[in-house]
This record gives C-alpha cells, sequence and structure tokens, in this order.
C-alpha cells in the first residue's frame, strides 16, 4: 500500500483537538477537543465532476459545532445503523446526538456527576452501548435510552471498553494493564492472557482496545482481529479472547490511538516515534501494520502531538487528529487484482464465506465469473493467462499455483514447497519467490501441448527448478545445496521480483538486485539501490527498469551496457530521474521510452523522460500500447464487487495522440504528417492514413500506411486507385471505416447492387442479402438459396425453430427441414418428408433414427426400408422391444442373425442387472429354456435371501410352465418327421409318464426335473400349515419326505423343522436324528450350532430318544411291512408317489381313480383350504 497526506482542515481558535471519529456509512466526521469543543464535517467530491474516486476533488458539505460539552471531549463514538452520535467529556457529561433534517441535535443527555468517561462502544448490530467509567461504573443501555444493566467493578480502574463481534462478550481495560473478559449480562468470565508487554509490563497503560467485527468478510479464515495496544508501542493481534500464540508486535513508539480499517486487512497505529537524526525531537507517525504483524508502511505527520485517528468507510482514507488540525491522508492499496487479455481479475471478501471471491471481469463483453478459493496468497499475469497463488489446507505445508486462462479456468497447477510471497510470469514461465528461495515453472497451455516442435524440444529438468537466493547460478546444471540447506534462511530476504521473456530481477531488502538471463537461469550482475524496492517494472526489451521504493519513490536503472568517461564497459546505471509520491507505474507495449506513473491523484505520461500534462485520475493502470492507456477504478469496484461496470474503466489517450488528432481535424494533412515526422509511432501513422484515406489522399494514404506496415491498407489503396468512379471509391472508403449502409447506399447509386450483396454477404447481413436480391428484376436462384439457408440457420441457433423452417422450405434444405421438425415434435410432418424424399435418400438413415429416438418404432421401420437398411430396421424393432415385428422382417428378407442380436440384447439387459425384463425378452423371442433358466436363477438367489416361500413357489411354477411349453412345441415340431434321424432323436418327448418321470428325477440338472422346485416349496409349506393346524403326525411325514430336496432347500430350514414337527409328535429317535444332522451342518454359525446343541440337551435329558408309535403298512410290490412314511422301499426298492395334499406317500395304485384327483388323498378333501397354487400333478395325466 501506498500512503500521502493529501488534506488539511483548520480547527477554529487553535481549539487542541483530543479525538475524532469517521462514520463510515454516512461519511460524517466528528472531531472534539478543548472547551467542550465538538464538530461535524462532512468531505463530498461535486457531483458534475468527471473525475471519479480520490482524484474528484472534495469540498465541506457540512460544517456544524454542536453546543452543550463544556469540559474537554474524551470520547466520541458513531452508530452507524441509527445515525447516531455519542460524546462524552471530562466531567462526565454523555450527549447523545442525531442527525434532523440535515442537522445534528440533542436527543438524550446522562450526567453522572462521579467520574469521567473512559469509554463507549456500540456493538456490531447498533442495538446497545457500554459505557465504562473510571471508578469503575458499567452501564449498559439500549439505543431508544434505556439502561438495561449496570454494575459496579469495586477497586478497578477503567481505562475502555469493546464488544466482542457477536455481542455476547465485553473486553475492558484497566488501568494495571489486564484486560478482563464478562459476558453480556455483565458476569465475569476470563482475564486476557497478554504475551505482548513481556518484562516492560509496569506502568504500561492500554490506548488501543478494538476488535474487528468480520460485516466485511475477513482477508483469511481465522484471522486475527483483536487488537490490544499499550502506550509503550507493544501490541498484540489475537484470533478470539482465548488465543494462545497471538501475534506479538513492537512498534518502538510511543502510541496514542489504534484503529482497524473497514475489513479487517490493515491496522493503523498513531504516535510518536524518535526517529534517527532528530536528535531527541520526537516525530508524529503513524503505522501500519497487517494483522499478522507485518509492517506496511510509515507515514511522517507534520505538529506537535498527534492524538487520534480514524478510517474513512472504505478505507481510502485516514483522518488524523495533530494539535488543532485535522489531516486527511489517502491511500492506495495494494488490491491483489491482474489485467490480461481485456480481462480485470480483482478479490474481495465476503461476510458470510471463508473463501476470497476472484472475479474474471471480461472487459470487453461486460461478463464477470466468480471463482472461490481459499488461502489465496497473490497473483501475477502474462498474455492469454494468469496464475493464482494459494496455500493448500491439507496440512501437508505445501503451496500451489494455478495457471488460469480469461473465465477462471485452471488450465494448469503446480504444488511448490516455497511460499510464495512474490510472483512474476511471462508468456512461457510463472516465478514465484519465497524470503530466501525462488522458483521457475514452465507451465503448459492448451495451445503449447498442440505443439509438436515444443514437445520435442524441452527437456524435463527444465520443467522446474529450485534455487536460493545467496547462491550465484551460472545457468550450466548448478547444484549448490540439498536438502534442508535448500530452505535456509537468509540474512537478505527477498522483498520484490519481475520478469521478461529474457531476464528476471529479483529486489532484496536491502537494496540489493539481482539479475539473471533467462531461461539458462544464470546471474548476471547486481545493483545496489539506497532504498528497499517496493516495486520493479521492465520495459518492452528490458533494456530498462523502473524502481518504485517504500517511500515511494521512481527511479530508473538502465540494463544496458554501455562505456563509461573512461571507457570501460558499465552494466547498468541508475539514470538522473526521480519522482515521488509514485505509487503505480506502466510502461508501453510497443515503446521503449514511453511510459506512464500515478503520483498520488494525478497521471503523467513520460517520454524519453519529459512528462506531458498529468491527468487527474485514481485508477490503476492495466495497459499501455498505441498512445492508449488503460486503467481501473478498482477504488470504485470495490464498492459493489459483485456487479462491475464499464463506467469504472477508463481509456486515457496520450499528447501526441490527442494533438494529431486536432492537427487533422483543424490544419491540414501535411502540417499533421510533419508533427508525425517528429514524434513517429505506428498508431499516428495509422491515424494519418485513415484521414488522407477519408479525403481521398491517396499518395498520402498510402506512405502513412508503409510507414505503419499496415499491407491490408496498402493494398486498399491500390485497389481503390484502379477504380475510376468517384462514387464507388467513397463506397470502399465507406466499407472500410465501417460504415456499411453509406456504402451499400453508394453502390445502389450508381447500379452496382452485385457490389452491394457482395458486401452484405460478407458481412453475414442475409436478411439484407434478401432484400436485394427482390429488388432486381432477375434474381439469382443460387444465392437466394443460400441466403435463405444462412437466414434459417441463424433462426436455428437461437432455436426458433418455426422460422427457420419456413426458410428452409422456400430453401428447399431437406436436412435441415427433418432436424427443424423433429426439434418442433412435428412427427407428420417428419412422416410427410419422408414420402417425399426419393428411395436411398442418405437422409432417411438420419430420419430413421429420429423415429427411433422417440420410440416410433413403425415410421422408423419404413424410412429404413425405403433406403433399403432391412438390418437397421431389425435393430430399429430390436431397440424398441417390437420383437415379433423383427422377427417378422428377419424371416421376409432371410435375414439369419435374428438369434445372434436377441443373444446380444439379452446379455445387454442382463449386464444392466434387468433379468425380469431379459426373461420377458426370451419368452417373446421364443427362446422359452432361456427364460426358464433365469427364473431358476432368480429363485435360487431368492431362496439364498430368506423371501416368501410363496414368492419362490411362483417363480418355480413359472419356470417349470415355461419348460413344459417348450417340450410341448418341439413335440409339434417334430409330428412331421416321423421315422427320420431327427424324430428319433426327438422321441424321449413322446414317451410315456414313467419315462418322464425317470427323466425328470435326474438331479443332474434343475431343467430335467422343472418341477422339482415347485414341490419342494410346496411341501415346505405344506409342513407348516399342518403344524400350526395341529396335524404333528402328518406334518412330520411330509418333513421326512422334504428331505429328497436337500439341493433347493436349506439343510438347515428343512431339519429344524422336522426336529421341530418330530418333538411334537413325541417321535425323539426322529428327533435325534434331525438334531444330529443340525448339528453337523458345517455352514451355520458356531453360535447356532451351541443352540442346537443345548436345546437337543434340553430335549434328551427328559425324553429317551425314541418314537412313542411307528405306524406301518405293507409294500404292494414285495409285500414287506415298512414305515408308513417312507418313499422307496428298502427290499425292492420300489418308489411310491406322494400325495401332494397330505404329504404321504401313496403305497396302494390297485385302488386309485386316475381321473379323481381326490382319490389320492385318502378320501380326504381340503378343497379351498390350501390357499396356494396346486402343483400340477404329473402322476395323474
Amino acid at each position: 500500500m501506498f500512503i500521502y497526506l493529501s488534506k488539511k482542515i483548520a480547527i477554529p481558535n487553535n481549539t487542541r483537538l483530543r479525538c475524532v471519529g469517521w462514520n463510515k456509512d454516512q461519511g460524517y466526521i466528528a472531531c472534539g477537543g478543548d472547551d467542550g469543543l465538538l464538530k461535524v464535517l462532512k468531505l463530498e467530491a461535486g457531483k458534475d465532476t468527471k473525475v471519479k474516486g480520490l482524484a474528484a476533488p472534495s469540498n465541506l458539505s457540512m460544517n456544524q459545532t454542536l453546543e452543550g460539552h463544556s469540559g474537554a471531549i474524551q470520547v466520541v463514538t458513531w452508530n452507524e445503523s441509527h445515525q447516531k452520535l455519542t460524546s462524552s467529556d471530562q466531567s462526565g457529561l454523555i450527549i447523545v446526538w442525531m442527525l434532523y433534517k440535515g442537522s445534528w441535535y440533542e436527543e438524550m443527555i446522562n450526567n453522572r456527576n462521579k467520574s469521567v468517561v473512559r469509554g463507549m462502544a456500540w456493538n456490531s448490530e447498533g442495538q446497545r452501548i457500554c459505557i465504562v467509567y473510571e471508578d469503575g461504573a458499567v452501564i449498559v443501555g439500549s439505543v431508544d435510552g434505556n439502561r438495561i444493566w449496570g454494575k459496579e467493578l469495586k477497586g478497578h480502574h477503567l481505562m475502555g471498553v469493546e464488544w466482542s463481534p457477536d455481542s455476547r462478550l465485553l473486553l475492558f481495560s484497566l488501568h494495571n494493564g489486564e484486560v478482563h473478559v464478562y459476558d453480556n449480562t455483565g458476569g465475569f468470565v476470563s482475564r486476557l492472557n497478554i504475551q505482548c508487554l513481556g518484562s516492560m509490563g509496569l506502568g504500561a497503560t492500554i490506548v488501543g482496545l478494538t476488535w474487528y467485527n468480520g460485516s466485511n468478510g475477513h482477508v483469511e479464515p481465522d484471522c486475527p482481529t483483536l487488537t490490544i495496544c499499550y502506550d509503550n508501542g507493544r501490541m498484540q493481534i489475537m484470533r478470539n479472547e482465548s488465543d494462545d500464540m497471538p501475534v506479538l508486535i513492537d512498534t518502538g513508539m510511543s502510541v496514542c490511538s489504534c484503529q482497524w480499517n473497514h475489513n479487517g486487512s490493515v491496522m493503523a497505529v498513531a504516535g510518536t516515534l524518535q526517529l534517527n537524526g532528530m536528535g531527541d525531537k520526537d516525530c508524529n507517525v503513524v503505522q501500519f501494520y497487517t494483522p499478522f504483524g507485518e509492517h506496511l508502511r510509515t507515514l511522517k505527520v507534520p505538529g506537535k502531538q498527534i492524538t487520534a485517528c480514524s478510517w474513512e468507510g472504505g478505507s481510502l482514507r485516514i483522518a488524523l487528529a495533530v494539535d488543532s488540525f485535522i489531516y486527511f491522508a489517502n491511500i492506495r492499496p495494494d488490491y491483489r487484482w491482474c489485467f490480461f487479455a481485456n480481462t480485470v481479475v480483482y478479490t474481495y471478501t465476503k461476510p458470510d464465506r471463508s473463501e476470497t471471491c476472484v472475479t474474471f471481469w471480461d472487459t470487453r463483453n461486460n461478463e464477470h465469473f466468480i471463482k472461490h478459493i481459499k488461502y489465496l496468497m497473490g497473483m501475477s499475469s502474462s498474455g492469454d493467462h494468469c496464475v493464482l497463488a494459494v496455500r493448500t489446507d491439507d496440512g501437508s505445508g505445501q503451496f500451489g499455483l494455478i495457471l488460469c486462462n480469461a473465465i477462471g479456468t485452471p488450465v494448469d497447477s503446480k504444488y511448490i514447497d516455497i511460499e510464495p510471497h512474490y510472483l512474476a510470469m511471462s508468456s512461457s514461465y510463472v516465478f514465484a519467490a519465497s524470503k530466501e528461495n525462488f522458483y521457475l515453472w514452465h507451465f503448459k497451455t492448451p495451445k503449447a501441448h498442440s505443439s509438436l516442435e515444443l514437445a520435442t524440444t524441452l527437456k524435463s529438468d527444465r520443467m522446474e527448478r529450485l534455487y536460493h537466493i545467496d547462491d550465484t547460478p551460472t545457468g550450466v546444471s548448478d547444484a549448490f545445496r540439498e536438502g534442508d540447506k535448500m530452505y535456509e534462511a537468509t540474512s537478505d530476504p527477498v522483498c520484490c521480483m519481475t520478469a521478461s521473456e529474457r531476464t528476471l530481477i529479483i529486489g532484496r531488502e536491502s537494496g540489493l538486485l539481482q539479475r539473471y538471463t533467462l531461461p539458462h537461469v544464470a546471474l548476471t550482475s547486481r545493483y545496489t539501490l539506497p532504498c528497499r524496492s517496493h516495486r520493479l517494472a521492465l520495459n518492452c526489451n528490458s533494456s530498462r527498469l523502473a524502481i518504485i521504493d517504500i517511500t515511494g519513490l521512481l527511479t530508473f536503472l538502465d540494463l544496458d551496457t554501455r562505456n563509461s568517461d573512461s571507457g570501460q564497459e558499465v552494466m547498468g546505471s541508475i539514470l538522473k530521474f526521480e519522482r515521488k509520491d509514485v505509487w503505480d507505474m506502466c510502461w508501453a507495449q510497443d515503446n521503449t521510452e514511453l511510459f506512464a506513473m500515478m503520483e498520488k491523484t494525478r497521471m503523467y505520461v513520460f517520454r524519453n523522460m519529459d512528462p506531458e500534462e498529468p491527468i487527474a485520475s485514481s485508477g490503476y493502470l492495466c495497459s499501455f500500447q498505441d498512445l492508449e492507456i488503460r486503467a481501473v477504478l478498482l477504488d470504485e469496484v470495490m464498492r459493489e464487487p459483485e456487479a462491475p461496470t464499464t463506467d469504472h474503466l477508463l481509456t486515457l489517450e496520450v499528447k501526441s495522440l490527442r494533438d494529431t488528432r486536432d492537427l487533422l481535424e483543424k490544419v491540414s494533412i501535411k502540417d499533421a504528417a510533419a508533427f508525425i515526422d517528429e514524434n513517429p509511432h505506428p498508431r499516428l501513422w495509422r491515424l494519418l492514413a485513415e484521414a488522407a484515406l477519408e479525403k481521398q489522399d491517396l499518395k498520402n494514404a498510402e506512405a502513412a500506411f508503409v510507414r505503419c506496415k499496415d499491407y491490408p491498407g496498402i493494398q486498399l489503396v491500390k485497389r481503390i486507385s484502379n477504380i475510376q468512379n468517384e462514387t464507388l471509391r467513397k463506397a470502399e472508403v465507406s466499407a472500410y471505416f465501417k460504415d456499411f449502409d453509406e456504402a451499400e447506399k453508394l453502390y445502389l447509386e450508381v447500379d452496382r447492387r452485385d457490389l452491394a450483396i457482395a458486401l452484405r454477404r460478407k458481412l453475414g447481413d442475409w436478411f439484407r442479402v434478401v432484400q436485394l436480391l427482390k429488388l432486381g428484376s432477375s434474381g439469382d436462384d443460387v444465392k437466394m438459396e443460400e441466403a435463405l439457408n444462412n437466414i434459417g440457420h441463424y433462426y436455428a441457433d437461437r432455436h426458433k425453430w418455426e422460422d427457420a423452417v419456413k426458410h428452409f422450405e422456400l430453401a428447399h434444405n431437406h436436412e435441415m427441414l427433418s432436424v427443424c421438425y423433429y426439434q418442433l415434435e412435428d412427427f407428420e410432418a417428419l412422416e410427410s418428408l419422408v414420402r417425399s424424399l426419393p428411395d436411398n435418400s442418405p437422409l432417411l438413415s438420419s430420419i430413421a433414427e429420429m423415429f427411433t429416438s422417440v420410440g416410433m418404432s413403425q415410421q422408423a421401420v419404413a424410412a429404413n426400408m425405403k433406403c433399403n437398411k432391412v438390418k437397421s430396421a431389425i435393430d430399429t424393432c430390436v431397440a424398441l422391444n417390437q420383437w415379433h415385428e423383427a422377427v417378422e422382417l428377419a424371416k421376409q428378407h432371410n435375414v439369419t442373425e435374428i438369434s445372434a442380436l436377441l443373444a446380444r440384447y439379452a446379455s445387454h439387459l442382463l449386464e444392466k442387472g434387468d433379468r425380469l425384463q431379459a426373461i420377458e425378452l426370451f419368452r417373446k423371442a421364443d427362446k422359452l429354456l432361456d427364460a426358464a433358466k433365469l427364473l431358476l436363477l432368480i429363485a435360487e438367489e431368492e431362496g439364498k435371501k430368506k423371501a416368501r416361500p410363496l414368492r419362490i413357489k411362483k417363480i418355480y411354477l413359472l419356470a417349470a410352465q415355461l419348460v413344459q411349453e417348450h417340450n410341448k412345441k418341439m413335440k409339434e415340431a417334430m409330428k412331421d418327421a416321423e421315422g427320420s434321424r431327427s424324430a428319433a432323436l426327438m422321441g424321449l418327448f413322446d414317451g410315456d409318464d414313467d419315462f418322464a418321470l425317470d427323466m425328470k428325477s435326474s438331479p443332474n440338472n434343475i431343467l430335467d426335473n422343472p418341477w422339482k422346485g415347485v414341490e419342494a416349496y410346496h411341501f415346505f409349506l405344506l409342513a407348516q400349515r399342518q403344524l400350526y393346524e395341529g396335524y404333528v403326525d402328518a406334518a412330520m411325514k411330509t418333513c421326512l419326505h422334504m428331505r429328497e430336496y436337500e439341493g433347493i432347500l436349506d439343510p438347515e430350514d428343512i431339519f429344524a423343522l422336522l426336529a421341530l414337527a418330530s418333538c411334537a409328535n413325541r417321535a425323539f429317535a426322529t428327533c435325534s436324528r434331525a438334531f444330529i444332522k443340525l448339528e453337523a451342518l458345517t455352514e451355520i454359525a458356531n453360535s447356532r450350532r451351541e443352540a442346537y446343541e443345548d436345546l437337543a440337551m434340553n430335549i434328551f435329558m427328559k425324553y429317551s430318544p425314541k418314537d412313542s408309535r411307528s405306524n406301518r403298512a405293507e409294500c404292494t410290490n414285495c409285500e414287506t411291512m415298512i414305515p408308513d412314511w417312507v418313499s422307496t422301499c428298502p427290499s425292492c426298492n420300489t418308489r411310491f408317489p406322494t400325495c401332494i395334499v397330505t404329504g404321504r406317500p401313496i403305497m396302494d395304485m390297485t385302488s386309485v381313480d386316475l381321473s379323481v384327483m381326490q382319490s389320492f388323498c385318502f378320501g380326504t378333501r381340503y378343497d379351498n383350504e390350501i390357499s396356494l397354487p396346486i402343483v400340477p400333478c404329473r402322476y395323474y395325466e
């Protein structure tokens, strides 16, 4: 930042000032002094002035003396929210002032008459005020004058008060140097940890207690905001009231006041300092610090005694109370900003976000793009890109360099290990410097990536390099330090840096400058300056260096090698040129001797070190090219950073450009040419050429175009000189100056409609082309069609499809018509277009795709068939699940790949996990076995999930029916081929029920016995129903039969159910065998196995493992007596069918009526009691 004194206001009668306060919102300045002096002032710029910002002249619009105090004013404080001023004097009188009709009047008065007021503070919302008296009395009141609470802090000598940002805490400063923390109801909380005093704490008095409330955001997250400052110059800045690691500062001065600026980025400390060379005399100074303790600037102020300071609302000015004067100092902040490619990049903070808002403002189109970046440290720019330096928040301690384009999109990035305090940039390198190191990064951009030459010549060791500032690189594989030595601290830290394509200059705090050559980094020379540099800038050919030091002094260093008077070569010499109070400068990009600089609120342009007349401005310089200076009023932009306008941009012309314009307008081309010859510049020659061209002075125009190397201009002059018609010449000149309407008018005057049409075609003004073509008696059909097509595209680009259709129809552009119909969803028109197109038109395929995308299968097939693309038509049917149509098309056109298509689509559905749709696909495609396999797979998975048994049974049932339907179709297909080899192979479908039973009983393939799964879950449900209904013997026999389905049902479920049923049936031998099976299962958890063991122990300790009863029956084949629940005779291996209603084996088949299902159920009819799908019994068919 840079600061300088700009204005002084004297107080009448030489009354000494004691305090000053600047209203941050309305701009009023209150100052109080001896003898009850209290004044309210206001500085305002004139409304009619064209100059904006600090450069605008300001005058006193208010100068009111407030009467009411008799003693010296001690404290003044503003309530910006309610436009109130509170003041108190040495007698303890407090007056609250209010604004009414443009003047200030007393609103409330309070006089305690016991002690003097030492501090007053409004909370951040302006609703409450806290007043502290020297004797320890504390009063908290509301904005309407009501007393909220009061407290006597006995034994304490109070000196000041401050609210916390959230108004929950009050901080009181005591005469002994302590700071006590109370809550907002007056309860004591803690004492502040004061570390800045050290051994010098005796007798130190607090003169500053201020806590920034965060109303304008923070410079970075967790930024210190609470300041405690002592009169001996010691100061600490804390993050909060319990911060154990505050920022400690020794200002070395006698302090009287300190204040935060509007966004908590700068702390101003006012007082006196004994400067070197001034003997015992003290000088009034204001020191400026960052929240992290970094010293920014020192401002010397004339006068005997400074007593107070206060910031303006935008922190662009600061008011200083010195003796009987108010001094105003202008401040030029070091905004984090840069300019490149017509883009201004600037940053600001918001109270509701911890990140920094980075705005990329396209000044040409007045568009802006906002990015939010955490821990932004700085930025720099060059060419078409800028680089942002950030600190990572992942705890790694690294820092990042992000390369961005003009809309803020990152195009490259790099992590580095040094803290990038200073940045510079060229077209291909980024330079970052910490206090002791500097780093080079050869970045890549999309344009660079596409360059084969760059990719082949760039070496990997040149991508990035790190150097220590104390090393002396020679450019040839230097290796000076390794490991921790690379980051060793230096006694002379880096303070600034600049770079061009071939030179890198680094400044150090001692005033030393180090010059390096690029791209091979080699230290070529060192220069010593009398003062520390603050900013460096190289001109366009790196022959001269501009230096602005910390005092605002501008000097120049000539970097070219010159011969001295003694004949020796001298590299670098300080030029005999100095300018004070300079805070910004910019070299011209096309002239080595031309530069602009900002001195206070004036801009000077220098040519060969000679200044032109100054221009009042406070803008920050963006660029200097073609004798035009572009500047941005960042002060005005920061007032509303989210909505920058072009009013905040300045374009200023240098004097030679202005003079040339005047000469061309008021004198003659000859005199202007003589002036430009003395002050040559391509921009001036171009201006002369255009003026001569406008006046048809082709000789001077050609000479001027030659001088500014404008080859198209030279060609234009030659072309015009060959034209004999004067009107056509004027038309060409008008077209050159972009006055196209005038050029067209002149063309039509001489009946050259063709030239007018050619002009409009070149401009792309197709609407006017159509009008001009219609003017003629016979138009050109090709040109008319071209114009109509382009107008149609104009509307289509803007999604005005109906207007586009009209023009495409006139232009007979069927391709774009199809697109427009599709966008309008006018599918009838699209069908009509298909009918109108000839066969085999290439457009039919794309129209078919359009129909396919919206599910119109019939229309898509018709379009494909019209262009003889049968396979595409079939693919369309497959994509839209029209399998019947796909099969019909394949049969009609003898396409054999339909099976492969079905299989591929089914695989696609399975990959997506859509198995039900795949089953439906297989079923419709008559691939019943594949559908059955998928159903069986689903049934198995559902069984493992322990889903509802009824649902699983239904899935098995559907699979079995699909297999049965498949077998039936296979039988029918083979009826006509009896006796053939195929019929013999398929004879198994004609076998009797016994053969089918044997085949389906095979456990090898579930598809060979599709009903087995249905039977398994049918008996599983039946056993549970029997058990719940009390038929325990029947339930046990059903469970015994379920053992045949261990491959389908979970064995744990089978034997657990068998154990339960047999125990209930008092068949403890069967129960014992079931428990043995359960305990032997390997796939169950140990806890469950132990539970089964404990349960078996409890049962068989009470009951002997014997069956209480055993019913036996006679085998109908071998007449052996066997248990009535066995399904296979152990003697003759005769297998008995099982009743699906009772679950018992049917041993006597002689008296069974195969036509009646109930006869297999021992006369027992369940009728509708079993609400389950009945298993189709293959035994009874």
